[in-house]
């Protein structure tokens, strides 16, 4: 489970406001910093012909601090990549942003969606 993640490090500053976090996480544009984000940026950590376990990322279509592209950008790979028949999943929530002010109905559906995917992934019957 991963909730409106930033998952490319290597390109995060050109979307959004994310430019504003590169004294936080560093930038791409310097050599270091390239290689420190390349390492750990989980997008480009993702391998070939990998039993990847089951996932669900969640984000919001108007998400104005991570760009949704991240998520999206994220599963489609994982989706590519994965050799395992565990289900790669993108819950994405239309007209919500990052979470604060989200009405408490979306909150629930989130929720709900959120544990009925891991219950069915720990094989709980209802």
């Amino acid at each position: 489970m991963a909730g409106v993640p930033l998952t490319d490090m290597v390109r995060y500053p050109r979307f959004l406001i994310a430019k504003l976090w590169v004294p936080e996480y560093g930038s791409p544009d310097d050599p270091d910093g390239f290689r420190t984000l390349f390492a750990y940026s989980p997008y480009h950590n993702i391998r070939p012909n990998t039993a990847y376990p089951a996932v669900l990322v969640t984000t919001a279509e108007s998400d104005t601090r991570v760009d949704p592209l991240h998520a999206r950008k994220f599963v489609a790979a994982l989706q590519h990549a994965t050799s395992s028949d565990r289900p790669i999943l993108l819950r994405t929530e239309r007209a919500a942003g990052h979470g604060a002010g989200t009405p408490v109905k979306k909150l629930v559906s989130e929720l709900a969606d959120t544990f009925t995917f891991i219950l069915a992934e720990l094989g709980v019957e209802h």
